[in-house]
This record gives structure tokens, sequence and C-alpha cells, in this order.
């Protein structure tokens, strides 16, 4: 089977669609800090709105434990929506499975997470809660791209409950993620940074044999330089993953596959925006002059460049993972680069969702330097893992076909 797409489900003219989107926004004191996500979701609905139909949005935003909370209310996200689509959007309070349905073209129902059975680990209250979901529409939907590895009611159960199929931005999402485990263009190069080795295992495992370089930065490139016998001071560490590391480093070199671990360093007093830091080889984090104190917060220049020559020179690129604490002024210099270079593959480029494009657009590129910039961190890693995606499944879709 292959993955249903907007066109099975006939003309929709005069119905109305529950459209599932990712609006799981980062808010500040009630404002949007990037609505990179909302954004993503318009050229769906717009579809769907040029086709004739009416749609009610549905989404999650944080962790309410399945409770209202006014925190992470879905009303500043239906009003950017508006802006974006140039249309006005209604806002329907309280819970998506109590609520009334919408009179007008756009509505956008409060956060599914207020509702303990959207997450729920019984697949009945999962699905009782797609049912009251289903009232608001005839068809639905999938365009989440960043919770189709969850196996949610409104991800899950309710593509059952109704005739279904994914919107554009989850068919160009897995276009993407395809190209890059199934026929990467050579030389391919992914950048791995973040603060632990665990979150990335599955897919150092699963790429590994299919890659030309593997470069790491951010915390867990601490557990690397462990696992090649150098002192780190109070560097982020994971301990147990040394033997793990030893092994990859092993396989690395029996697979003939670039593996670039930074040479040098940015190593600081604290892990603070104003802290005191230096720049130091990564064999000599210690002999910095903080000592044992030391913290590494970012890759060094020397690493930086080396990066950004592998990263230029290859054909497709995989980056998920910012290469230090860019937050902070002082160590977002590595992250900066290897987006810049990223910007200048003469191939795909790919920015993996979550803090790598956070990072992007808060270091001030725009998404259209990039080939390709998803919206799910999380199910783009587990993609290239090759585990495998409920919410992709029930959409018809089956690794390989």
């Amino acid at each position: 089977m292959t993955l249903r797409t907007l066109e099975s489900l006939g003309d929709l003219a005069g119905t109305r669609v529950v459209v599932r989107c990712d609006l799981n926004v980062p808010l500040r004191d009630g404002e949007i800090a990037d609505d990179g996500r909302v954004r993503a979701s318009v050229p769906t609905l717009t579809r769907l709105l040029d086709a004739g139909a009416s749609v009610t949005v549905i989404s999650h935003l944080g962790r309410p434990d399945g409770a209202p909370n006014p925190k992470y209310s879905l009303a500043p996200v239906a009003e950017r929506l508006g802006e974006l689509l140039g249309r006005e959007v209604e806002f329907v309070p309280g819970t998506a499975a109590d609520a009334q349905p919408g009179t007008g073209a756009v509505t956008v129902l409060e956060n599914l997470r207020f509702d303990p059975r959207e997450t729920s680990k019984d697949a009945g209250e999962r699905r009782e809660y797609a049912e009251a979901i289903a009232k608001h529409g005839t068809a639905f939907v999938s365009d989440g791209f960043g919770v189709v590895h969850r196996a949610q009611a409104s991800v899950f159960e309710l593509a059952q409950v109704l005739p279904s199929a994914a919107g554009l931005l989850i068919a160009d999402e897995l276009s993407v993620l395809e190209r890059l485990t199934e026929r990467p263009e050579k030389p391919y190069a992914v950048v791995l940074g973040g603060s632990k080795v665990s979150d990335k295992l599955g897919v150092i495992d699963h790429l590994l044999p299919r890659v030309d370089a593997l470069l790491i930065g951010g915390g867990m490139l601490f557990t690397f330089l462990a696992a090649q016998g150098h002192a780190v001071g109070k560097s982020l560490l994971e301990q147990d993953q040394i033997p793990v590391v030893q092994e990859y480093l092993r396989r690395a070199d029996e697979l003939g596959v670039t593996l670039l671990v930074p040479t040098d360093v940015v190593v600081a007093s604290a892990f603070s925006a104003d802290a005191d830091h230096e720049t130091v080889p990564a064999d000599a984090i210690e002999s910095s002059s903080f000592g044992a104190d030391g913290i590494g917060l970012d890759i060094g220049p020397d690493t930086a460049e080396a990066f950004a020559k592998t990263i230029a020179g290859s054909r497709t690129v995989f980056w998920n993972g910012p290469m230090g604490v860019f937050e902070f002024p002082a160590f977002a210099a590595g992250t900066q680069r290897v987006a810049e270079a990223l910007t200048q593959v003469d191939g795909l480029s790919v920015v993996g969702g979550g803090d790598s494009a956070a990072a992007v657009r808060a270091l001030g590129f725009s998404d259209d330097r990039f080939g390709h910039i998803s919206t799910g961190g999380g199910a783009s890693l587990e993609f290239l893992e090759g585990k495998r995606l409920p919410g992709l499944e029930v959409l018809g879709w089956e690794p390989g076909a």
C-alpha cells in the first residue's frame, strides 16, 4: 500500500474536513516565539479551502497533563493562523470533544490534550475521544508530521473513524526522508548535535552504513571524546554510553565512514551566557584556565571550519541538533557556521526539526536558504532509525513501498 493523499478523498466541495495540524509552537508570555509550524500548515489548509471545503483545525500545544490550562491555549495560534491565511478564523474554546461544530470556513478547536483521552494508553479511551472529535467533519486529513510517531487519538484512531488521507506537509516530509534513507545522492553527510548521545543511538546505528561522513557536535561530543580516552571536565557526559560509542568508532573505521569528532572546543567556567570562556584543544579540556571545573559549551573554530568543508562538499546533508548552547551568543558560533555551510550545499540540505529548526531561525536564517526544514524532530529521528510510525501506517504507508 502507498500513502493516501488528498486526491483519494474525492470531491470535497461543500464538506467539512477535520485537519490534524502540528501547531505546537513555543510561546513566551503568551506570544508565539517561532511560527514555523503554523506557516507549515497553511498549504494544506489553503488547498482544502480552494477545493470548496470548510476546515476544522485540531492540534495539541505543550503538555497540559489532560486538563484545561490557559497557559497552553491555542487562542494565540488561531489568531496567527488567521493572519497567515488572510481570512477570519473562528476559535472554539472548551474541550474538542464537547465543543459545538464551527460554522465558519476555518475553525480552530482548543488544545486536544486538555482531554486525557488524547494520549491515553488505553486504545478504547482514545477511540472514544476520536469518535467525539469526528462530529466536526466528514473526512480527516492528517498533516501534523511532528506527531506521526505517536499512537494518539487524533493521529491514529481518528484516521480509522473517518475517511482519511495525508496532507501536503506529511507527503512532503515523507518524500524528503525517503530520499535520505533510500536514495541519497553521494557524498552523504549527517551532522548530529544536541545534548545526549542516548537520544541519537538509533539514528547513528541505522545511518552509519549509509553515510560517507558523520559529524558529532553538541553536548554529545564529550561522550565521544571520553570514548577516545580524553578527560572532559564538567562537560555533559553519559558515562554508561562510552562502550556503545567506542563500538560506533570501531564500526565507522571498518565501514570507511569519516567520523569527525571535534578537535577543539569552547570551554567555559560555568553554564552561563556571560561565563568566562576560552578555546582549547579537545584533548586538553582540563588544561584550560578552569581546570577540571571547565564545561564545554560549543565546538571550536577549527572544528567548525572542518565541519563546514565536509558539509559544503556533500550532495546530501542531514543535520539534527545544535553544535553548542546557541541560545547564549558567546557559544553560538559553531551552530552558526554549520547552518551557513548547509546553505551552500549543492544538493539536498535538510534541517531535522526541533532545536535545529529553532536555532537556524534564531540565528537569522530564512527557511528558503535550506532544501528542507522538518517540522518534526522526534518523528524525523524515528523515521531515520527505521522505526514504525503508526500515524503514517494508518494512512496506508509502508516502509519501502
